[in-house]
């Protein structure tokens, strides 16, 4: 009877500790995935708030976009957040995200964002030329 006990405190414990090890990474993986999710329901609302708030027209010479923010850090990457994009119709529309790499140098942290056309910005940075980051979406999670 105890050995029995014993051996289901242990499996608890092992369970237990198993279940710490994960939550982090399930947590990274529910922020990401919310981020992308809200910037693919809500990108257009929160573009058409921006332009409200920049005074921004659209025209023929002149676009904007939502994307999410893809942090680079230690060769890892993760989506923390959105960022409005403006510049020529035709380079906006190549757009797929804003790489936000990271760097440490001097004791500063030095941040920063390029407008990309893939969103696989560790192993693939093509920058989009002619485009600039307007605005910034802090999504709290």
């Amino acid at each position: 009877m105890k050995t029995n006990r014993a051996r289901l405190l242990a499996l608890s414990l092992a369970l237990a500790i198993a279940a710490m090890s994960f939550a982090d990474l399930f947590s990274t993986i529910l922020k990401t995935g919310g981020v992308a999710a809200v910037v693919s329901m809500f990108g257009k609302d929160i573009d058409k708030a921006f332009d409200k708030i920049t005074m921004v027209k659209e025209g023929p010479n002149v676009k904007t976009k939502v994307v999410p923010i893809i942090s680079i850090n230690f060769g890892k990457s993760t989506s923390v957040g959105a960022a409005q994009v403006s510049g020529d119709p035709v380079q906006v529309d190549k757009v797929n995200a804003v790489a936000q790499p990271e760097v440490k140098l001097f004791g500063l942290r030095l941040k920063a964002l390029i407008p990309v056309s893939s969103k696989n910005v560790v192993k693939d940075i093509k920058r989009v030329d002619g485009v600039g980051v307007s605005g910034i979406v802090d999504i709290k999670v």
